[in-house]
């Protein structure tokens, strides 16, 4: 028995869609969810709704992201995606700013990660750090980076570590 999807003359890919043999219910993926998209995403009050198949709504938000990010995908400054994050103004933001960032702006009224950020909003990494980093350059959120320690351990520490795993 041949698989049509693998066994494609163009490559793997490009026959029918996968069935639920392959892990899926026949889709390439699960749509976007996050309250951006207009789903709930993880934690959002329609978060209990299941994976259909995608909407042109859905379909059209991974554009509107590239669209949102300018097409920039790295921030201008670094930002690590353990860096904390906090809102700057002490008031909610006006209709004059973009849906993105009064969402971002609402979440860092209690001090988040980078990282915690992009998966309450279901919006990739990558937009979180753009839209973040602008909205710091902004004076919108204050940004906490991590200590990054200059040198590594000790040289007695390290000694003392190689010592105890010889011993082991």
């Amino acid at each position: 028995m041949t698989d049509p999807y693998w066994n494609d003359p163009r490559g793997p890919g490009y026959g029918p869609p996968p069935g639920p043999g392959y892990g899926g219910g026949g889709e390439y993926g699960r749509p976007p969810s996050g309250p951006l998209y207009g789903g709930g995403g993880e934690h959002g009050p329609d978060s209990g709704a299941g994976y259909g198949p995608p909407q042109e709504e859905e379909e059209s938000s991974l554009v509107r992201m590239y669209a949102v990010t300018g097409g920039r995908t790295a921030p201008r400054t670094q930002l690590a995606m353990e860096a904390l994050v906090s809102s700057a103004t002490s008031g909610r933001l006006g209709l004059s700013f973009t849906r993105e960032y009064r969402a971002i702006s609402e979440l860092c009224r209690h001090v988040r990660s980078v990282a915690e950020i992009s998966a309450l909003l279901g919006i990739p990494l990558g937009v979180a750090r753009v839209l973040i980093a602008d909205m710091e350059s902004e004076g919108l959120v204050r940004i906490y980076h991590p200590q990054v320690q200059e040198s590594g351990p000790g040289r007695d520490l390290l000694e003392r570590v190689l010592g105890g795993l010889r011993r082991l």
